[in-house]
């Protein structure tokens, strides 16, 4: 069987369990460990009220190696005040005394519902149970992955492998989140781990870099979580020369980690809360690179666009509504879209289309919308899903 979960990547052991924080019993602790110490980087966050899991976790992520991530789904540990911190704290003393680490080298992320309090003896007794399974296993990768999920309908998995000289270097990773997802750095769960020997300095700029041109490229709903973490580990047991300037090596194992990344972030797109399908919206012709991502985000945000969406309607004139009051620069006599490859608009007109191959286009898992602003040189993209009756129902349901 082969292995493409986060205990793929040598050094790697992974575990999860229920220990009864969801009322459903579906698994609730997750835990990731590398016994030999692994170099870690994270980016969390940029919300100004934070769980106390994120608090912890950016003190931990200082120290020069990790041994292990754990993570609770089912609380946020948000809005928790000082006993939320002591929590956190204390999880993170508790795995570490397990695996023979210092608390310091225990990175801990929570996700789920916020303003309770953990519920400690619980958690207490499910890292014992996390401890004693932990294996480098796919089964155990794949527990892991499962025990991070919260609206989630499916687990959210991905691997790669790359030759760096004579040495293979493999990459996993996992994320989850159906909603409060918004682009702002991290904007969910993610944790990839990967045997590469590379400077904590590079990877730091590798997985804000990769983030940037994937998880923070994918809206929902324009909400971000308070609990936003994203974690890479390196065991640096793959025997490559180890990487410690951005040359050509680093610059493979960048794009290798990009990909990833990517592949995550659409598996979070069409597994959206009710979401039936996904698009990616291209802005060309922006007079700056803020102004590009600015409006794609607002066409990815604009619930009128994502209602026609799920209707399989060819509605162009709800995208350039999008564009022209967002703010931004635009010539409306270039101003020009296209839907799946097929122009719909031009230089500031409609243009004769076939609306029903247009709407077959727009009904697919996946399309492409693009907007030319005729402002300037810029472009840049937004990933989105469509907005449907499940996306009310769930959030109707989700109560405190």
């Amino acid at each position: 069987m082969n292995n493409t979960t986060v205990t793929a990547p040598k050094g790697f052991l992974a575990a999860g369990i229920s220990c009864g924080i969801k009322q459903s019993g579906k698994k609730d602790i997750g835990l990731i460990c590398c016994p030999t110490g692994a170099k870690a980087a994270a980016v969390f966050t940029t919300n100004k009220v934070v769980s106390a899991s994120v608090t912890i976790c950016k003190q931990h992520i200082k120290t020069a190696v990790t041994e292990a991530v754990i993570v609770n789904s089912g609380n946020a540990n948000t809005c928790t005040g000082t006993l939320g911190l002591k929590n956190a704290e204390s999880i993170c003393k508790a795995t570490a005394e397990l695996i023979d680490a210092n608390a310091n080298q225990v990175l801990i992320a929570s996700t789920g519902i916020i303003g309770h309090q953990l519920p400690m003896d619980k958690i207490s007794h499910g890292v014992i149970l996390a401890a004693a399974k932990l294996s480098s296993s796919p089964n155990a990768g794949d527990d892991f992955a499962h025990a991070i999920m919260t609206t989630d309908t499916k687990c959210k998995q991905a691997y790669k492998s790359l030759k760096l000289g004579g040495a293979e270097i493999q990459l996993a990773g996992t994320t989850k989140g159906a909603g409060m997802i918004g682009p702002n750095m991290a904007t969910t769960l993610c944790f990839i781990t990967t045997d590469a020997d590379i400077s904590k300095n590079l990877l730091q700029t590798a997985l804000k870099d990769a983030i940037g041109n994937s998880l923070n490229k994918l809206t929902v709903d324009g909400h971000q979580s308070t609990n936003d973490t994203a974690i890479i580990l390196s065991s640096c047991l793959a025997g490559n020369k180890s990487i410690i300037k951005a040359d050509a090596n680093y610059k493979k194992f960048a794009k290798a980690l990009d990909e990833l990344m990517t592949d995550l972030a659409k598996q979070m797109a069409l597994d959206a809360e009710g979401a039936t399908r996904m698009f990616t919206i291209v802005i060309n012709g922006a007079a700056s690179k803020v102004e590009a991502i600015k409006a794609a985000r607002a066409v990815a945000d604009y619930d009128l666009v994502k209602c026609a969406i799920h209707g399989g309607d060819p509605n162009w004139g709800r995208i350039i509504c999008a564009v022209g009051s967002c703010g931004v620069k635009l010539n409306t006599n270039k101003l020009s879209c296209s839907i799946g490859g097929v122009t719909v608009f031009k230089n500031g007109q409609p243009v004769k289309f076939d609306p029903k191959k247009v709407s077959k286009i727009i009904s697919q898992k996946e399309h492409t919308i693009v907007v030319y602003l005729g402002a300037g040189k810029f472009s840049d993209f937004c990933y989105g899903c469509d907005l449907s009756k499940g996306y009310v129902t769930i959030n109707a349901d989700y109560h405190t």
